[in-house]
């Protein structure tokens, strides 16, 4: 007999893949405020509200596909360059914090058994002096960014360079927690078994379920009673 699908087990998420910059690490602007250090020093003030919006509309993709869409490659690989050394340099002022609850939440669900994953869309260089100013280094299992698996987010590359590193038994077992549609749709297009959006962003709960969310969260604080809650 063939059991119902309300009988069978949910999967158990093996691993917990947490996207950084208002994710985790709270934004307060320093995206924006970075890309408009760097615009402004190369292009002044031509087209600036123009690119500021692109950027908007684009939060967590990878920040050189982001730039290569306003400007010529040579152009977008100056803008890239001078973007993470506006961004070191905001992180240098002391401007990178957590979000209030994300690292007991991290600690939780490795405690748990679980591997914990963190992606961004920054170049390594910028990452791990994001996580070096907070006092993260060692805190998750690894830390991926675009260089390392091929492509950004919205592409899966991340996510599932995620599942093979980590050794999780599908991609069933993989969660995927963000601030942005792009985190979802990377979710989604993995084939992810729990796609949550988290809103400490500046995205809405109806952003995520447009974006097909499995579930939205005030924070990524709220992530260990989620899985225990969903038996998962």
């Amino acid at each position: 007999m063939i059991a119902s699908m309300s009988s069978i087990d949910p999967v158990r998420i093996e691993t917990v893949v947490l996207d950084l910059a208002g994710t985790t690490v709270r934004d307060e602007g320093m995206v924006e405020a970075a890309f408009a250090l760097a615009w402004h020093r190369r292009f002044g003030d031509d087209r600036a509200t123009e690119a500021m919006q692109w950027v908007r509309d684009t939060m967590g993709r990878s920040k050189i596909e982001v730039f290569r869409h306003l400007v010529d490659e040579a152009s977008a690989q100056a803008l890239n360059h001078g973007f993470e050394s506006a961004f070191d340099e905001l992180v240098a002022d002391g401007r990178a914090a957590a979000i209030p609850g994300a690292e007991a939440a991290v600690r939780a669900l490795r405690a748990d058994g679980r591997s914990v994953v963190f992606t961004t869309g920054f170049s390594r260089q910028t990452a791990e002096a994001i996580l070096g100013a907070i006092g993260w280094s060692s805190l998750a299992d690894a830390l991926l960014t675009p260089a390392d698996a091929g492509r950004g987010r919205p592409a899966p590359d991340l996510n599932l360079l995620a599942a093979i590193r980590s050794r999780v038994s599908s991609v069933a077992a993989l969660a995927v927690v963000g601030d942005t549609e792009s985190d979802i749709a990377s979710s989604i297009a993995a084939g992810a078994g729990l796609s949550v959006g988290v809103l400490t962003g500046t995205r809405t709960e109806s952003d995520f379920r447009a974006a097909g969310a499995d579930r939205v969260l005030p924070s990524v604080a709220a992530l260990p009673e989620l899985l225990a809650r969903l038996g998962r």
